[in-house]
Formats: structure tokens, C-alpha cells, sequence
């Protein structure tokens, strides 16, 4: 858990984590219609339109890289919680194997007490053998 608290308090990650929200966003959406249309149709530059195709280029690579990182740090906190889930898991089973351990020891104790019951009251023991009242 601490590893992960350390990366949220990392700036570049939080950054990473708004830029990727926010192309994620229909507003995002919107503002680029709106940017290209005006690009467009004001002819800020000629067809084909090299600049507005570079431009839009390496907003693709620098927004990809910043999923990338995003999704990286995702990956790490869901690390940090499956780990956490797996000690849970590991500390349970001990648990179970110990209470198993505890009901053979009941069960042979229980055994034990018919046992020597038995000997001493050699009918009581038989009754409560066979299901019935002392």
C-alpha cells in the first residue's frame, strides 16, 4: 500500500491521470470538431493540410503515452490490492488448516470421553451409542 501511495502523491502521475480523463471526455470531442471545422473552413492552410496533420500526429502519440502511463499505474494498484488479497487468502487458509486441526483433536477427545464412558457404565454408554436418553 505504501507503493502506491507514494505514486499518487507523484505529480506526473496525477497530470498523466487528468490528461487522460479529460481526452477520454466528450468535451474533448467536441473542442476537436470545433478545431477542425474552423481549421477548415477559415483555410488556416491549404488542402492537405500538412500542419493540421502533424499537429493532430503527435497529439496521437503524446495522448497514446499518456493512457500508457495511466493504465501502468491502474496496473500497479490493482498489483497492490491482488497482493493484499492474496495474503488475506493465505492467512485464511492457516485459519482453516488450525480449525480443522482443533475439530480432529474435539472429535478424538469426544471419542476418548465415549470410550471411557463406556467402560464405566457399560449400559449408559451403550444408550448413548444408539442415539437414546441416559
Amino acid at each position: 500500500m505504501k507503493h502506491a501511495e507514494e505514486r499518487a502523491e507523484n505529480a506526473q502521475n496525477r497530470v498523466a491521470d487528468r490528461i487522460t480523463t479529460f481526452s477520454g471526455s466528450m468535451l474533448f470531442v467536441y473542442i476537436h470538431v470545433l478545431w477542425f471545422g474552423l481549421w477548415i473552413g477559415l483555410g488556416v492552410e491549404k488542402y492537405p493540410f500538412g500542419l493540421l496533420t502533424m499537429i493532430v500526429s503527435l497529439e496521437a502519440i503524446f495522448l497514446s503515452t499518456f493512457v500508457m502511463i495511466s493504465q501502468n499505474r491502474a496496473d500497479a494498484k490493482r498489483q497492490v490490492i491482488a497482493d493484499q488479497q492474496w495474503r488475506t487468502v493465505q492467512e485464511e487458509d492457516q485459519q482453516n488448516d488450525e480449525l480443522l486441526d482443533l475439530s480432529r483433536q474435539i472429535l478424538q477427545l469426544t471419542k476418548e470421553v465415549r470410550a471411557l464412558t463406556a467402560q464405566r457404565h457399560p449400559q449408559s454408554g451403550s444408550a448413548l451409542d444408539s442415539g437414546g436418553q441416559p
